[in-house]
C-alpha cells in the first residue's frame, strides 16, 4: 500500500468517478484505475463499485481511514514549518451560517494580522452537517450548536445567544415586544428538524411550560428560516444572530419579538477527541477565543458563557 493509491482513491471518491479523479489528479484515468485496482488487490475487496463509481461498503471504510491520514500527512509539514518559528499550511474549519455571518470577517482578519501563512479553508453548515465531517478528520474544527458530542469529536462552549422569535408584519405577534413561551402552542411555526440540538432543546423547554410547539414546516438551516419568515411564509423561533444584520426600520418585512422563559441556545467549538490539531489549526483555535470574545460584546442578543 502507498500513498498514491490511496490519494487514488479518495479522489475517485471525492469526484464521482475515475474519470473525473484523473482530471483533478493531473493524470490519465488508467494510472487511477490501476492505482485502486493495486489497492483493492491488496486489501481483498472491492473499495469502487465500477458501475456507478461510488465507494462499497468495504471503500467507505478504507476512506474513513484515508482522510485522516491525509490530514495527519498535511500536518506534518505544516508542523515542522512550526518548529522554525512560523506557522503555516491548512486548518480547515466548519462553521453554522448564523455564527459565520459575523465572526469570519473578524476571524480572517485576525488570521492576516497574526497569521498570514496559515490557509484557511472555511465551510458554512449546519450541525448535523458539520459534526460528522469533524468526526471523520475531514474538518479540524467546527463551530456549531451545542449540545454535539459523538464518539469521536468532544466540544466546549464558546457563548450564549438569546432565542427569539421572528414574524413577518402581518402576524398576530407581530405587534407585540415580548410573548409568553406558553403563548406561541397557538400558532403553526417554522422550526428546526426533530433531532437537531436547537429544535430539541426548544422542546424540552417548552414542555416544561406544558405546552408542545407545532411545525408548519421543518428546515435544517437557520439563515434559510430567516430568509423564509421575512418572504412571509409565517413565524420562527431563531438564535439572535440569524436576523439580518440591518439598523432596524419600521418598514421591515420582519418583527423581532423576545419570548419570556425561553432559555438561550449555547454555541461551541468541536474537534476530534483523539489525534493532535496540526500547528494551522491550533493557531486558528487559540485566535478563536479572542476573537468570539470581541465579537459577543459588540452583538446584541450574544452573551459570554456562564460559568457553571
Amino acid at each position: 500500500m502507498d500513498l498514491r493509491q490511496l490519494n487514488a482513491l479518495l479522489a475517485v471518491a471525492e469526484h464521482g468517478g475515475f474519470s473525473a479523479a484523473a482530471r483533478a489528479l493531473h493524470t490519465v484515468q488508467s494510472n487511477v484505475s490501476t492505482h485502486v485496482a493495486r489497492l483493492e488487490k491488496e486489501l481483498g475487496a472491492t473499495l469502487i463499485d465500477r458501475a456507478t463509481g461510488r465507494p462499497t461498503k468495504e471503500g467507505e471504510a478504507v476512506l474513513t481511514r484515508a482522510i485522516r491520514i491525509r490530514a495527519e500527512l498535511e500536518a506534518l509539514s505544516s508542523d515542522v514549518a512550526s518548529l522554525g518559528a512560523r506557522v503555516a499550511g491548512t486548518a480547515r474549519l466548519g462553521m453554522i451560517g448564523t455564527t459565520a455571518r459575523w465572526l469570519a470577517p473578524l476571524l480572517f482578519e485576525a488570521l492576516e494580522e497574526h497569521y498570514p501563512e496559515v490557509r484557511m479553508v472555511l465551510v458554512d453548515a449546519t450541525t448535523t452537517s458539520l459534526l460528522p465531517r469533524v468526526d471523520r478528520g475531514d474538518l479540524d474544527l467546527a463551530i456549531v450548536n451545542l449540545p454535539a458530542e459523538s464518539m469521536e469529536s468532544q466540544a466546549e462552549p464558546l457563548f450564549d445567544e438569546d432565542r427569539i422569535l421572528l414574524v413577518p408584519p402581518d402576524h398576530p405577534l407581530g405587534a407585540a415586544p415580548t410573548v409568553a413561551l406558553r403563548a406561541l402552542a397557538d400558532y403553526d411555526l417554522l422550526l428546526e428538524p426533530v433531532g437537531t440540538a436547537f429544535r430539541d432543546e426548544l422542546d424540552v423547554q417548552a414542555a416544561a411550560v406544558g405546552v408542545r410547539l407545532r411545525a408548519r414546516a421543518e428546515i435544517d438551516g437557520m439563515r434559510l428560516l430567516a430568509s423564509l419568515v421575512i418572504a412571509g411564509f409565517g413565524a420562527a423561533v431563531l438564535p439572535a444572530s440569524a436576523v439580518p444584520a440591518v439598523p432596524p426600520r419600521a418598514d421591515a418585512p420582519w418583527r423581532v419579538i423576545a419570548v419570556d422563559g425561553l432559555q438561550p441556545r449555547t454555541v461551541g467549538l468541536a474537534q476530534r477527541r483523539r489525534g493532535l490539531l496540526s500547528s494551522p489549526a491550533a493557531a486558528v483555535r487559540d485566535l478563536l477565543v479572542g476573537v468570539v470574545a470581541t465579537g459577543v460584546a459588540e452583538r446584541p442578543g450574544l452573551h459570554p458563557v456562564t460559568p457553571t
